[in-house]
């Protein structure tokens, strides 16, 4: 506990060392004569199952314009975020919101095809993309001021006239058809298995399916629904523009005028729904030819969001238990460091998009509905233990059942013990630092300024500092008591096809999964781990299902 607390105190020296210029540059006041960010909307409380969740409203504020100005910038950041996402598709068209936003993106305008629009960007350094997710969509443009009426006129085009040329949407839609239909099972079983825990998690309501959509899905898809799905729910009664950089007072004007050339329909947008609370610990396990390990994902619904204040306490205590790619949480330490079962493992309060790429939480990925989760990185399987080391030939389960065991044990303990004060110390003051680092760039600031407001907040980050400098370390403990069960969750594993069945049996039956080292690391290992792994090994999950489904019929078709 020294020697942990230790390198914790040295890490958050050089991290405030580090985000001393960019605090600098977040205290940047606003020029003068520039028009006031519009006040955030109020957080109004929704009724849904558990009760009083507060929650922002289903519409956005047509055209509200969120402005970061930055006198010493040379670049312009132009973010279009419209409150549609993949939870607007069709029934039956499934990813049409993805084919739609991306066919847009590259797809040109009338003037000029995709591969016209690339060279026009290319000399000026400009860059453009579009992210999706559940609930909103974000075209970002980024480019020097200097170019900023030629780079504009472009995006004009881009977004109020696109091209929806046909050779563009077979070739959009052949990759996403793509996709799903092989790149999600061959490429990462880690978000193999995310996507599949959503599926679980998100059952019978609008988020379970991929953003691409599903096989079947996508192939229905035609151009022509995309430009009526485009005109309906990217419009100007649900759109926020956001601006950073050291633009014009007149270029405000000028983006708010402009966007009266989309298309203005009040968008139908669907009423929010909220998944149902797992019944105990239920299990899907993905069956999949050659899987190299076991990639598991758990996940259960979470009340709260950044909308709530709570969401301070429990951020302390998830940075605690499982900061994103940090090797002094404690799954990490548990289960990576003392024996050397994985890559990492981590727990999440809110969706983490991208976590194999993603150092640090990326903006754009706002959700009304949340889930708390667990990845653990991929365990060996039994199959490739007996392949490299001889003394283990007779064992019948790899390590998955050890680790889930391990990884909810943790959480447990952490909920029935809570925090030590010295521990909340520490974890507090890293993370007050450690969220500047979210906004290191023009575009990162921006874009969590525009999440703030889908919240209902005006600047998350600044607003979350304040709220951690307040927090207690009784609130805390009472927040994981309050919001975390670890009986109850829902289980993804993609694992190999000789693994599914002995590891369903496991799961099923609670007998004990004893660990498995060589016998190489079993001489090292203390005999404090060895004793932890005899308790862990039997550790009483409250198991209610375990399902085991092929790989090749995940994503096909909307569960029934």
């Amino acid at each position: 506990m020294k020697i942990k607390k230790k390198i914790m105190k040295n890490f958050l020296v050089s991290l405030l060392i580090f985000c001393q210029p960019f605090l600098l540059s977040a205290q940047q006041k606003p020029k003068p004569g520039v028009p006031a960010t519009q006040a955030p909307a109020q957080r109004p409380v929704m009724k849904a199952e558990p009760a009083a969740i507060k929650s922002p409203p289903v519409s956005a504020q047509p055209k509200n314009v969120v402005e970061l100005f930055l006198p010493k910038s040379d670049k312009i950041v132009l973010k279009y975020m419209f409150r549609n996402g993949s939870m607007c598709d069709p029934a039956g068209l499934e990813g049409l919101t993805f084919l739609s936003a991306n066919l847009v993106s590259e797809g040109g305008t009338k003037e000029m095809i995709s591969t016209q629009v690339k060279d026009f960007f290319y000399p000026m350094a400009a860059a453009s993309y579009v992210t999706v997710d559940k609930e909103v969509t974000v075209f970002t443009f980024e480019f020097p001021k200097d170019f900023t009426e030629k780079v504009y006129s472009l995006i004009k085009g881009l977004l109020y006239s696109p091209r929806f040329a046909e050779d563009d949407f077979e070739r959009l839609k052949s990759n996403q058809q793509n996709y799903i239909d092989e790149v999600i099972r061959s490429s990462s079983d880690e978000e193999y298995s995310k996507k599949a825990l959503e599926e679980y998690l998100f059952s019978g309501i609008r988020y379970s399916h991929p953003k691409q959509g599903y096989s079947a899905s996508i192939k229905e898809i035609t151009l022509q629904d995309v430009k009526e799905h485009y005109k309906m729910f990217f419009t100007n009664k649900n759109l926020t523009i956001g601006i950073a950089g050291n633009y014009r007072k007149e270029f405000i004007a000028e983006l708010v005028k402009d966007a009266d050339l989309i298309s203005g329909i009040y968008p139908p947008l669907p009423e929010l729904e909220f998944p149902k609370a797992p019944d105990g610990i239920s299990v899907k396990i993905i069956s999949k030819n050659g899987a190299l390990g076991s990639a598991i994902f758990t996940g259960t619904s979470l009340e709260i969001t950044r909308a709530h204040d709570d969401f301070a306490a429990l951020m302390i205590a998830n940075s605690w238990l499982g900061e994103h790619r940090k090797s002094y949480s404690r799954l990490y330490q548990k289960i990576r460091q003392d024996r050397s079962m994985n890559y990492g493992d981590y727990s999440y309060i809110e969706w983490y998009e991208n976590g194999g790429g993603n150092m640090l939480p990326q903006p754009g990925y706002p959700r009304s509905v949340n889930y708390f989760s667990i990845w653990i990185r991929p365990v060996q399987t039994a199959e490739g233990l007996k392949k490299q080391y001889a003394e283990l030939s007779n064992i019948s389960i790899g390590h998955a059942h050890f680790a889930l065991r391990m990884a909810v044990r943790e959480m447990e303990l952490l909920v029935n013990n809570g925090m030590t004060e010295s521990d909340f110390q520490l974890t507090r003051t890293f993370l007050r630092s450690y969220i500047k680092l979210y906004v290191q760039t023009p575009s990162k600031q921006l874009g969590f300024l525009m999440d703030s407001r889908f919240y209902g907040r005006k600047n998350y980050i600044e607003e979350m500092d304040t709220l951690l400098a307040n927090a207690k370390l009784e609130s805390v403990n009472e927040a994981m008591r309050k919001y975390w069960k670890p009986q109850n969750m829902y289980v993804a594993i993609v694992t190999d096809e000789s693994e599914a069945d002995s590891l369903r049996t496991s799961l099923v039956s609670g007998s004990p999964s004893p660990m498995s080292y060589s016998d190489a690391l079993r001489q090292v290992l203390t005999d404090e781990i060895k004793a932890e792994d005899d308790v862990v090994a039997g550790y009483p999950l409250n198991v209610t299902s375990v399902e085991v489904v092929a790989s090749e019929t995940m994503f096909r078709n909307k569960p029934e």
